[in-house]
């Protein structure tokens, strides 16, 4: 077996804080215990296929400048297997125990659909071998429905029943592959499930044609034996003008107008919620308060950058502000943490890989010690319990319950007079967490 990464140690290591060993860990120790669970337990790492091991450094105003060896060679089926080797060689050193792909990621596309089928196959039968030897498992698949000509306006949302059949083979495969590797989730994302122009797009066909092509996902799955959950990838722009799954808000609004709502929930993707002018936080909490938050693509955006940049997560402010949440729902069944996220174009050194997932890895555990400390504490929950409490009796149980009317209302406020000015105190909650972050 060829080593892809001969100046990589064979694991990467936990320091201790004290370390300033760029290839090992400062905060990150998968076996530590915080509230109840290891951190490998809570975390659930995931690394992405795409970026890492099929990413050239290509942007919209230059060419590649990412020449990976393992991407070498004449025979696209014998790149498919070095590149898949490089990636579990990867992942154990690394120390992830998931990975997450698209089809046209891991195997290349023949010049039929029978071809292409047998090639996807070769390499998932491979993957299952890594992934026994190694201990890696899947955590997602899911089919790129956005990169290929014949996606130019779209695949499910296309106005050509054809390139729609072409779309839907691709997700039979990859739900296959899913449930051969043993996947807890499959993803949906529209990267090009949107329009450009309204003159020459029916919006309310193309969303029932999207709609039409999740049933029968789910229908298909359940013959095949899936038995994790589909998630629904929100996505605001880039390509389209604009995406049918916009943001957490507006997938809920469509899994509930479709009666989807049993069979999917949301992977929130951080680049994703900026772009739609909200924050990480902000879009987690909308999925989490719906009981609809799934899994998670962390990463960051540049907020001067008009694109999805696809950034390696180290705000750990974001981070704390995501472990928060994902503590208080009990964690990410079907889900995890997936490294959706590319080293920057003049990071062109493999090493520069390990360096962006350990970077992300103590980012996010050191998160984690610190959103659990917090809600221990009840460092933010107490002040937010006082500051609704007058919902909790009176008057404001009665609305909270359907037992409160418009003309009760009226003679309470009339009663009581003007409300009380009360403070939010936003400065000093943000004093709080400081406090937390800071130590």
């Amino acid at each position: 077996m060829t080593t892809w990464f001969p100046d990589v140690p064979r694991k990467i290591k936990y320091e201790g804080p004290a370390s300033d060993n760029p290839l090992a860990f400062r905060h990150y120790k998968a076996s530590k215990k915080v509230a109840g669970k290891t951190m490998e337990q809570h975390l659930k790492f995931a690394a992405c296929y795409w970026h890492n091991f099929k990413g050239t450094g290509a942007d919209p105003f230059g060419g590649p400048t990412l020449f990976r060896s393992w991407n070498e060679g004449s025979n696209p089926m014998d790149v498919a297997f070095q590149t898949l080797e490089a990636a579990f060689e990867f992942f154990t050193k690394i120390g992830v125990k998931y990975w997450c792909f698209h089809d046209r990621d891991i195997a290349p596309e023949g010049s039929t659909i029978r071809e292409t089928n047998k090639n996807l196959q070769q390499i998932v039968d491979r993957a299952e071998q890594y992934q026994k030897s190694t201990g890696v498992k899947l955590l997602w698949g899911t089919a790129n429905l956005f990169s290929h000509p014949r996606y130019m306006n779209g695949a499910s949302t296309n106005p050509d029943p054809l390139v729609f059949a072409h779309a839907a083979a691709q997700v039979r495969r990859a739900i296959d592959a899913t449930v051969q590797l043993k996947g807890t989730g499959y993803v949906f994302w529209g990267g090009r499930e949107g329009y450009t122009a309204l003159i020459n797009t029916d919006m309310k066909q193309e969303r029932e044609q999207f709609a039409a092509m999740l049933h029968m996902a789910i229908d298909y799955a359940k013959k095949a034996g899936f038995k994790g959950k589909f998630f629904i990838e929100p996505k605001p722009k880039e390509p389209s003008t604009h995406q049918y799954d916009f943001d957490a808000a507006t997938c809920l609004g469509f899994l509930r107008e479709f009666g989807l709502m049993d069979h999917f929930q949301l992977n929130i993707e951080a680049n994703h919620a900026t772009l739609a002018t909200h924050s990480f936080e902000h879009d987690l909490q909308v999925a989490s308060d719906a009981g609809m938050l799934g899994s998670i693509d962390v990463n960051r955006g540049d907020q001067t950058v008009g694109w999805d940049t696809d950034q390696f997560p180290t705000n750990l402010y974001d981070a704390v502000a995501a472990m928060l949440i994902v503590l208080k729902q009990k964690g990410l069944k079907f889900g995890g943490l997936n490294f959706d996220a590319k080293v920057r174009r003049n990071s062109v050194d493999a090493v520069d890989l390990f360096h962006a997932h350990i970077g992300g890895m103590d980012t996010f555990a050191r998160a984690l010690e610190i959103a659990d400390h917090m809600i221990r504490d009840k460092a933010l929950s107490n002040p937010l319990k006082e500051r609704y409490a007058g919902y909790t009796r009176g008057m404001g149980r009665k609305i909270l319950t359907g037992k409160a009317t418009l003309p009760q209302l009226e003679t309470w406020a009339a009663k009581q007079g003007e409300p009380e000015h009360r403070s939010g105190r936003q400065e000093m909650l943000e004093n709080i967490v400081n406090r937390y972050i800071f130590g």
